[in-house]
């Protein structure tokens, strides 16, 4: 596979797989229709952020499956509850005829479904809050035994109670088939059901043994009918009658088809997203993900002429393989995995930057032009591969913590950075190796920025200004603390819990709304005007979970909006509830821990200690600017903010790996040139890189942070930032701290580095 031929034929294969996995995406649907359905299954699905529909967060409550039982067997009741629990809830979805539902189970004892075209969840809430229950008892009478526990039971109506036995005569488990139908004698709604075998024989034998008895036939505690047995009942059917509407009823038959659940499920956390927003975010993401693309290929052409254009159409493979492995893996793309797609096209570029910049460093010294593509390509591999992987710590953390959408910024950022790798090291060198060759004999030119080059071949004393740079950062970073504490994040409801509910409603002034909403039960109402006129958000506080668990507040709030006035919409509607408020922070915080340990532990392996620490401490100082930014401009911080800071931590160690891998290559070659000066030249000789990386990567981020509105403002505004402030940081902290750290080094008798990379450095002095 050594020839250019044979790897060219083999690239071919892996690139024509891939883009004709991504295919079924782009495909029309008439095309579809004519292809196999085990190919035109591999597509990727659109979140409920894009193509509207609601996203409902239950907890099954098994404190009472737990209560009085050995602790040790805890686990294993609660596993087994959820399981039980997520097949009632598909048969229940399945009934009702809803269009692929999405039903998986979160964490411990949670359950995520997911409702693509639903706009109000309402009823579906109601359905899988009823855990259905259902027992039969008998009346307790006369004929009810001296000592025979009796229990007190409500009824249907209100304060009506009834006495009955306390034994359970016949269980709802055995109800196998049930159906709305209407009483031959009063036309009203009713149920009828149908047993099982040993059930029919059960309720034979008892109604046989009880005529004249009431049988009360119970519902989740409240008794919903109680007839007298007037004969034996055989044939394993019967009806239950009450005060049921025909929509009740037939709730009623569909919880008996789908099965009780084993505990009460209680919605703790609830996102409803309109079509017309999804479709607007889906234009929105395309939009700005084009203008970005379109920035950065610009850019890769004007820098590097042909080069660039190299460059573009490994990128352009890059993005068609992207989708093609995302298609494969039936993954979902949200609105922040579109975000994290644009973020990937920026990052995906560094590579490319770095092995052309390594050519013409080696094109300088004289080499000829295999040659110095050879040597490019390879002091660029150790680079790329360390760059790449400290971002791909970030991004597991982010996907191992993050929930729905986040996950989706994971997923499609962490295949990007994969397929950047081969693209870059693989395509791209192909085709170099191709140009090189026509080119026979002639010099291997790669464009730059004149101006640029000229700067860097003097080696620009960057370490002068260490002191200035540590304090101006270290007086920005507590400057960002001071602003943490006070005005402090604007935290959007991930973190404090309550409800958001957007209302779209043309011609209704503010006034009229505050005024509506001004009453005592509504006066905790936030009322924000956003967008066009007509469109408001309106925010309540932390509610408690009964709150969330039946959304009346909410309701009652959109009712209030609707008396005024009756056109209005609302487009989105979320409700987050103070547990998962609550488990948001806590992950969130030990997501960001362990993203700073997993970034000090690898560079420690593949640097030295003191380099591990000073992109640790600079990475510290990044954040806490960054918070300082969200504390400054009052930007949400939210879910995807937390994406963003993650995404930054990612690429901020990126930046300064790129740094840390040219000092590591100048102290093998000259381990006695003094630090100072050694620090100098490392900087200078990568600035070209660092400067147009930085560059290219705010290109594909530029249009989402101005056109990209709300939705990813707490995103791309912090990215944005946030490469201005790692790229400088890069130059004006980091390399400061390492110097420091190396002089302490320095004195104790240590080297820069292990002995087995480079024995003779224990000489190196500042």
């Amino acid at each position: 596979m050594k020839t250019l031929s044979s790897r060219a034929l083999v690239y071919g294969l892996v690139i024509l797989l891939g883009l004709l996995c991504a295919a079924p995406n782009l495909l029309p649907d008439s095309w579809l229709k004519k292809l196999p359905d085990w190919y035109t299954q591999q597509q990727i699905t659109l979140g409920l952020d894009l193509r509207g529909g609601s996203h409902l967060l239950l907890e099954v409550d098994t404190s009472e499956l737990t209560q009085n039982k050995n602790p040790a067997l805890h686990a294993q009741i609660i596993h087994d509850a959820v399981e039980q629990s997520l097949e009632v809830v598909r048969r229940r979805l399945n009934e009702t005829g809803m269009v692929e539902p999405i039903i998986t189970r979160q964490g411990q004892d949670s359950i995520l479904v997911q409702m693509p075209g639903v706009s109000d969840p309402q009823h579906i809430r109601e359905l899988l809050g009823t855990t259905a229950k259902m027992t039969f008892h008998w009346v307790a009478d006369q004929k009810t035994r001296s000592g025979t526990p009796v229990i007190s039971v409500k009824g249907e109506m209100s304060g009506s109670s009834y006495q009955l036995e306390e034994r359970v005569v016949l269980e709802g488990k055995h109800i196998s088939d049930a159906r709305l139908a209407f009483s031959q004698q009063t036309n009203e709604p009713v149920v009828n059901f149908k047993l099982d075998d040993e059930g029919a024989l059960q309720f034979g034998n008892l109604t046989k043994n009880n005529i004249g008895r009431a049988l009360a036939i119970v519902l989740d505690d409240q008794v919903v009918t109680a007839p007298v047995i007037r004969s034996a009942i055989q044939g394993g059917s019967g009806e239950i009658s009450g005060s049921f509407t025909s929509a009740s009823a037939n709730d009623l038959a569909l919880l008996l088809r789908a099965g009780a659940l084993p505990a009460p499920l209680n919605v703790i956390e609830e996102r409803t997203v309109g079509p017309d927003l999804g479709s607007d975010a889906i234009s929105m993401g395309i939009s700005t993900g084009i203008l970005g693309a379109l920035l950065v290929l610009g850019f890769m052409v004007g820098i590097y002429g042909r080069w660039g254009v190299i460059a573009c159409l490994g990128l352009a493979i890059n993005i068609g393989l992207t989708f093609g492995i995302l298609g494969l893996l039936g993954a979902t793309l949200t609105l922040p995995g579109i975000a994290g797609f644009i973020l990937s096209i920026g990052m995906a570029v560094d590579a490319n930057i770095l092995i052309n910049e390594r050519i013409r460093e080696e094109t300088r010294q004289g080499k000829p032009a295999m040659a110095a593509l050879n040597a490019g390509f390879q002091r660029a591999y150790a680079t790329i591969l360390d760059s790449n992987l400290t971002s791909l710590i970030a991004i597991s953390l982010l996907f191992l913590f993050g929930s729905g959408p986040v996950r989706g910024f994971a997923v499609t950022m962490a295949v990007g950075l994969l397929i950047s790798m081969f693209t870059a090291i693989s395509f791209t060198r192909l085709v170099m190796e191709w140009r090189v060759r026509k080119l026979g004999k002639q010099p291997l030119k790669i464009t730059g920025i004149k101006w640029l080059d000229t700067v860097s071949e003097n080696t620009i004393p960057f370490m002068r200004a260490r002191y200035a740079g540590l304090i101006a950062s270290a007086v920005l970073s507590l400057a960002s603390v001071f602003l943490f504490f006070k005005p402090g994040l604007e935290y959007g409801i991930d973190f404090s819990g309550g409800s958001v509910i957007e209302v779209q409603a043309p011609g209704l002034n503010v006034s009229d709304l505050r005024e509506q909403l001004s009453t005592r039960d509504f006066h905790q109402v936030a009322l924000q005007e956003f967008g066009s006129d007509g469109h408001y958000l309106l925010r309540l506080p932390a509610q408690t979970a009964e709150d969330v668990a039946t959304g009346t507040q909410v309701q009652a709030v959109k009712d209030k909006v609707l008396q005024l006035a009756p056109e209005a919409s609302f487009p989105r509607t979320e409700m987050v509830g103070p547990r998962v408020s609550g488990d948001f922070g806590d992950a969130t915080i030990l997501a960001i821990v362990l993203a700073g340990l997993g970034m000090l532990g690898y560079l420690w392996v593949r640097f030295e200690s003191h380099f591990a620490l000073a992109a640790t401490i600079t990475l510290a100082l990044d954040l806490t600017k960054t918070i300082g930014f969200f504390a400054l401009l009052g930007v949400e911080f939210n879910l995807t903010a937390v994406a963003a800071l993650l995404a930054l931590i990612g690429y901020s160690v990126n930046d300064k790996v790129v740094v840390f891998d040219r000092i590591r290559e100048n102290l093998r070659a000259d381990p006695k040139k003094p630090l100072l000066e050694l620090l100098n030249e490392s900087i200078t000789s990568t600035l070209t890189r660092t400067i147009f990386t930085s560059v290219v990567t705010f290109l594909a981020l530029l249009p989402m942070g101005i056109a990209g509105g709300s939705a990813v403002s707490s995103f791309a505004l912090p990215m944005l930032f946030g490469i201005v402030i790692g790229t400088s940081s890069s130059i004006l902290i980091a390399a400061p701290i390492v110097h420091w750290l190396g002089v302490k080094r320095a004195r104790k008798g240590q080297g820069q580095l292990r002995p087995l990379l480079a024995e003779s450095d224990r000489e190196n002095l500042p």
